[in-house]
């Protein structure tokens, strides 16, 4: 007859044998329910990605509809003789995955001011404008422009075509190392009360 010493150890060897025993079946299940469940993540990850990138999502506060979004709605971005439309995520997004991934975690911080009500009303948003398009401008500068670049490039722009002040404008701004955010300040908003010499350079 058995101790409960000697019967402990031999139901523990067993139950640990019935686990052994299916273990290729075990890490097999666990591969495939791994897989799954990463495509799952991955497909929910893009689709979140996707629905806070268009220009319903960033106009879906009254803080930019209000604001930004009626006044980009006065400049060739938005309408224009050639039809083509550039919209928010386009000029404050980049396309590459890695900014990308950068430019919407800076956002994060957007959101908690949303959530803060620091800018949820006029009057509000007109006292932070100039700190958030400085904001903004540093932000482009520091990545060469890039949401510029989606749409313009200096390779492709016709020279030709532009104004001797573009032309000229533009070689400077190759040769200096210059970027859009630099001259084209204002093109899609308003240019905030209160900016100094610096701020236009």
């Amino acid at each position: 007859m058995n101790s409960p010493e000697t019967s402990q150890p031999s139901a523990l060897r067993r139950l640990w044998q019935s686990l052994r025993a299916p273990s290729k079946y075990s890490l097999l299940a666990l591969l495939v329910v791994g897989f799954v469940a990463g495509i799952v993540f991955w497909g929910g990850f893009h689709a979140a990605l996707e629905a806070t990138n268009n220009e319903a999502f960033c106009i879906s506060c009254h803080e930019m509809r209000d604001n930004v979004y009626a006044e980009y709605k006065e400049t060739i971005h938005y309408s224009n003789r050639t039809g083509v439309r550039a919209t928010c995520p386009d000029c404050h997004v980049p396309k590459e995955w890695g900014p990308k991934m950068i430019r919407k975690i800076q956002a994060s911080n957007e959101v908690l001011h949303k959530l803060l009500g620091s800018i949820d009303t006029k009057e509000k948003f007109e006292a932070k404008r100039l700190t958030l398009a400085r904001n903004e401008w540093a932000r482009m500068k520091a990545t060469n422009s890039i949401e510029c670049r989606n749409c313009h490039t200096l390779a492709s722009m016709n020279k030709e075509v532009q104004k001797p002040r573009a032309q000229k404008s533009h070689e400077m701004a190759l040769k200096g190392g210059e970027t859009c955010i630099d001259c084209h300040k204002g093109i899609a908003h308003h240019k905030p009360k209160g900016m100094t010499e610096a701020d236009e350079s």
